[in-house]
């Protein structure tokens, strides 16, 4: 018993702030899922008849479904445009993506008022709805990636014959995804278009599907430079720098169009007493335009930030940045003005949430720990370069960005 008790408090002692981190997001989150599903929504959210979608729905879907492009952005460079420049990058895209979509439709789950029902569209067809698009695409793209992300366990465990069947259909596979995504990715700015008098004017516009997809395109990148950036850090690995920077410049290009679609949406609709009333929603729409488009257009179009791996980092944070802001705008800040009610999700709301996202850091690093994610390391290969040392946001250098380093 004392051996058994002496090994534990080693343990104890040598895990890291962030594994420490984890431990209680995952209690937290767990404790809140046993309320959720035991007592309903009514008990776990400040959600109402009048206020039903809340940060489930603008975080972990809207969000997160624009957060996990960069899959089929890297995919569909790689081998529809057949760059295979952008092949190092490539798995831990797809990885990442894959990810992504799981987690997005477990938090389905936990908004759903009857979640044992999930399977009611796949017979119930209702084609008039763009729900029930977002539905089937969303499905039939996880199940692509689930393929595309398959070669890495077939490599694992040396499966030769899976590898050589998926090889010969992944172009036409790519291809569907890449359909799939780019529906999705625009449908779900199409909910909004339904609702036009409960949708703030800054944010209403009859391009959003186009806005949708346009941002999802510039995210995409980006967040492949966050997992590069951190990976390279948590791995001890060399940072694809180059790749990375073109990647930069797919970023301001869409991040470019976008804003011009903006700027036509408030000449075209008269929306100049909107921007410059400083309310709430001015503000915020102010935030969103400055820090998630302005500055990272002007960061990835300068030199100097483009050719540095600290510089891209931060670009693309505040790109994740704008597009987060973005989506909680649109589906929170906007319709709270329309209902008249102030929503602020509870403990338990924030807690499910944060345990969605570890769970995503924690599965990158599991896989990554036992699949070919990255390619193999080459003998001539130089250690990571000090310039491209992802920031130490804990004081220890031991510590890294990485949940259960």
């Amino acid at each position: 018993m004392t051996s058994f008790l002496r090994i534990s408090l080693e343990k104890i002692r040598r895990m890291t702030f962030w594994t420490i981190v984890f431990w209680i997001i995952m209690a937290l989150g767990l404790t809140a899922t046993a309320i959720r599903f035991t007592q309903g929504l009514g008990a776990a959210t400040h959600l109402s008849d009048k206020f039903p979608w809340g940060l489930w729905i603008g975080f972990d879907v809207l969000c997160g479904v624009g957060l996990a492009a960069g899959g089929f952005v890297v995919a569909a460079t790689v081998y529809i445009f057949n760059l295979d420049y952008y092949k190092p990058i490539l798995r831990p895209a797809v990885l990442t993506a894959f990810l992504g979509y799981l987690l997005v439709m477990i938090a389905l789950f936990f908004d759903l008022g009857r979640p044992w029902q999930f399977w009611h569209p796949m017979i119930m067809w209702n084609p008039h709805s763009v729900m029930f698009e977002v539905f089937w695409c969303v499905i039939f793209y996880t199940t692509v990636l689930a393929l595309e992300f398959s070669p890495l366990v077939f490599e694992r465990f040396k499966l030769e014959k899976p590898q050589k069947a998926l090889h010969a259909i992944i172009v036409p596979l790519v291809i569907l995804g890449v359909i799939l995504s780019s529906l999705h990715q625009s449908s779900l700015g199409s909910l909004y278009l339904i609702v036009p008098e409960k949708v703030y004017p800054l944010w209403y516009s009859a391009n959003l599907p186009y806005l949708f997809f346009l941002t999802a395109i510039a995210v995409g990148p980006a967040m492949v430079t966050i997992e590069s950036f951190l990976s390279s850090r948590a791995f001890k690995r060399e940072i694809e720098l180059p790749i990375l920077a073109k990647l930069g410049k797919v970023t301001a290009v869409a991040l470019s169009v976008y804003l011009v679609l903006k700027i036509e949406d408030v000449v075209n609709d008269h929306l100049w007493p909107y921007v410059f009333t400083f309310n709430l929603e001015g503000i915020l729409y102010w935030a969103e335009i400055l820090l998630g488009v302005i500055v990272p257009i002007i960061l990835l179009t300068y030199k100097k930030t483009n050719r540095s791996a600290q510089g891209l980092f931060y670009s693309a944070l505040f790109v994740v940045l704008g597009f987060i802001l973005n989506r909680m705008n649109l589906s929170i800040t906007s319709i709270e003005h329309y209902a008249g009610v102030n929503y602020f999700p509870s403990w338990m709301e924030i807690s499910i949430t944060l345990m969605i996202v570890a769970a995503g850091f924690a599965g990158f690093r599991m896989a990554v720990k036992y699949l070919p994610v990255f390619p193999e390391k080459k003998e001539t290969e130089k250690p990571l370069n000090k310039p491209f040392d992802v920031v130490e946001f804990i004081g220890d250098k031991h510590e890294h960005a990485t949940v259960l380093n």
